[in-house]
């Protein structure tokens, strides 16, 4: 009959405790988790946790402290748990591997392109745009002018974009590339 009692004045001692608490409870555990809810929920927990031990808190007024260690482990143990979680997603990624098929053809058919300007075209485009040097830096590593560097690097990209339109439009590669290859490209550029 005594542990009844005493089990009833510990249910007791417990529930006056949260009834005092809980607000302070609450915002100790805003400061944890954003969501108001969560927060709600966080309490409720630690509350849940600590109840089997509350007879093993020997001095009450360290009661606080307890539970903001409880709260402190639990939204840990739930960060730990979501961060495995797998995200819902409207849609399904894509299953397949790129597998860089789609690049290398876009490569040959950049470089069947380039094959169709001129020498100097080329050796302006490949400068300006694969070395990255300045319409200056060009002029002088091809001995010319900024200006001719300027005029050839449009006309170049012009007929660029219009041989890349008409290869991605199905008609195929004429037959004859402009001379010089791209060879001797790399060794200017």
């Amino acid at each position: 009959m005594a542990a009844n009692a005493q089990g009833t004045a510990q249910v007791m001692d417990f529930e006056e405790y949260v009834r005092n608490r809980q607000e302070a409870l609450l915002r100790s555990a805003r400061r944890l988790v954003p969501d108001p809810i969560d927060a709600q929920d966080l309490v409720q927990t630690a509350l849940a946790r600590t109840y089997p031990r509350w007879g093993d808190i020997a001095d009450k007024s360290l009661a606080d402290a307890y539970m903001r260690r409880v709260m402190i482990n639990t939204r840990t143990e739930w960060w730990r748990a979501r961060r495995l979680e797998e995200v819902p997603t409207p849609e399904l990624p894509e299953g397949s591997v790129d597998d860089g098929a789609e690049q290398r053809a876009d490569r040959a058919m950049l470089l069947d392109a380039l094959g169709m300007l001129a020498p100097k075209q080329r050796q302006v485009v490949l400068l300006r745009h694969y070395r990255q040097l300045s319409t200056e830096e060009t002029a002088h590593a091809l001995g010319m002018s900024v200006g001719t560097v300027k005029s050839t690097l449009h006309r170049a990209l012009a007929r660029l974009r219009a041989e890349l339109e008409r290869q991605s439009n199905g008609y195929g590669r004429p037959v004859e590339p402009a001379t010089g290859g791209t060879e001797g490209v790399c060794a200017a550029a």
